[in-house]
């Protein structure tokens, strides 16, 4: 190959499709479709063949209204000269075939004006074609006039709600849950939802699905290590990593996320009562714990007190008695049954 041969730019369509930077497959600008993650804790992009080169453009559309004026008065021209030139006819004159020919010439071109008219609801756009090419999007509500020839079609730019069925998976531990979420999103781009993907609502509703399928097997329903991250204990922070995730998997489409929630989780309905044995076991014992460190501090300031003061003094037979006694008080689950021993300081032959 000749060094002085020109090399095709990172846009050119003519860029050979190898394997590109950060394991994804070759396109224009070394994107493609992805193989997987980006890196570690990175949702996954994912990237259209032709490497999204539709964007949404502004069309040069104008009012409507004048259009509708001139219609309308084209639309009585033209029954005028029809009604001159059949009159003219029945009287024998040939200039009436004329202005017959007139007036269904105005006829079309007021049909051609009424075609160019669209009109443009608050949180809707149209996105205008001509021959399959995209010419580009009309925002601006109320009556706008573009080119005859343009075919339209609406697209809805107002916020909308995806709520997911109820979706049975295995969290990190293995345990089957059920996990739902509402997905908020959002048109952004207009062009992108109609030619980046097939249809664009369904693409919407299967990748939020995906994201929560893979957010439930990447974290444990709840987890007694505090630095581990769990579904039930994390739930800003995996709502957070929900949000990002889907906007990543969607943005391809023209859509922005607003906000992801999770609305439903639980255990699956086959281990949801082993499970619930297991939380109470694992409160039970936390309980347990707790009460027994608050007993055997209360134990030690009893005797330290006690001696401190010198009420009594305590030798290793009555200080283990006491400790014993206190501890069975503090850590009993049942109400203490005091005694008096009578026998104790009883002295022989007494």
């Amino acid at each position: 190959m000749s060094q002085n041969q020109p090399q095709p730019s990172p846009d050119d369509p003519r860029r050979p499709h190898g394997p590109g930077p950060a394991g994804h497959l070759g396109g224009p600008g070394g994107q493609g479709v992805p193989r997987g993650q980006d890196g570690p804790g990175v949702p996954t992009r994912l990237v259209s063949p032709e490497g999204e080169r539709v964007r949404e453009r502004p069309a040069g559309g104008v009012s409507g209204y004048f259009a509708i004026v001139a219609a309308v008065g084209l639309l009585v021209v033209a029954a005028l000269l029809a009604l001159i030139g059949f009159g003219l006819m029945v009287s024998g004159q040939g200039f009436g075939i004329i202005l017959i020919v007139l007036g269904v010439l105005t006829f079309i071109a007021s049909m051609f004006l009424f075609k160019g008219c669209t009109s443009v609801a608050p949180g809707q756009a149209v996105v205008l074609q001509l021959y399959g090419r995209y010419v580009g999007t009309v925002r601006q509500s109320g009556l706008r006039f573009v080119n005859p020839l343009y075919s339209k079609e609406q697209v809805s730019t107002r916020i909308r709600n995806h709520e997911t069925s109820t979706l049975k998976v295995n969290d990190a531990d293995g345990n089957p849950i059920e996990i739902g979420a509402v997905v908020v999103w959002q048109v952004r781009d207009t062009a992108q939802a109609l030619f980046e993907v097939d249809d664009f609502e369904e693409f919407v509703a299967i990748q939020a699905e995906t994201a929560v399928r893979h957010i439930a097997n990447s974290y444990a329903y709840d987890s007694s290590d505090p630095a581990r991250m769990s579904l039930r204990d994390n739930a800003d922070e995996i709502t957070s990593k929900l949000s990002a995730e889907v906007a990543a998997r969607v943005a391809s489409a023209g859509v922005t996320v607003i906000e992801s929630r999770i609305t439903q989780l639980a255990y699956a309905p086959e281990i949801a009562r082993a499970m619930l044995q297991r939380q109470q076991a694992t409160a039970v014992v936390a309980a347990r714990q707790l009460i027994v460190e608050g007993a055997v501090g209360m134990v030690e300031t009893a005797i330290e007190q006690i001696e401190g003061r010198d009420i009594v003094t305590l030798g290793h037979a009555e200080r283990s008695d006491l400790v014993t006694n206190l501890m069975i008080v503090l850590c009993g689950d049942q109400a203490a049954q005091p005694t008096i021993s009578t026998t104790r300081n009883k002295q022989p032959g007494a």
